[in-house]
């Protein structure tokens, strides 16, 4: 199984410069991703945001939500049933042994958080600072 992050999911699925690296992980697996409820939170709000701020044509964000949503039916993604309380509990030890030297946002140790939990083969991210906290707690990573 993968584990990804925001900054992947907004490249896969909002068409940047990491589009295509995004598509070329993606095609070494038959592996549906394993996301959590942040990860569908977060992306959804990330594309309202760049719509609200002018990145994104109007209507975009609601286009690329309808995608994600397909690519879900279809099962190329699942929800993981890790509850959000073991979850936080993970990202709390997280943020006490590596945010005051490494500065890791709130949602980039929670995403790192889960895939600690779910044990993924490969945590997928484009973010250099969150890689860096994945591949320190022993995550391998793409």
């Amino acid at each position: 199984m993968l584990c990804a992050d925001t900054s992947f999911l907004f490249s896969l699925y909002g068409h940047d410069t990491h589009t295509e690296e995004a598509l070329a992980l993606l095609s070494e697996t038959v592996q549906p991703l394993l996301l959590s409820a942040l990860n569908t939170y977060e992306l959804a709000n990330a594309f309202r945001f760049a719509e609200c701020r002018g990145l994104l044509p109007t209507g975009t964000a609601a286009e690329r939500l309808e995608a994600f949503s397909e690519d879900h039916a279809a099962g190329r993604w699942r929800l993981s049933d890790m509850p959000l309380p073991v979850i936080l509990s993970e990202a709390g030890r997280l943020s006490a042994s590596h945010t005051l030297t490494g500065g890791h946002r709130s949602f980039d140790i929670l995403h790192v958080a889960h895939a600690r939990l779910v044990e993924p083969r490969r945590f997928l991210s484009f973010d250099a600072n969150q890689l860096q906290l994945a591949k320190s707690v022993g995550l391998r990573c793409s």
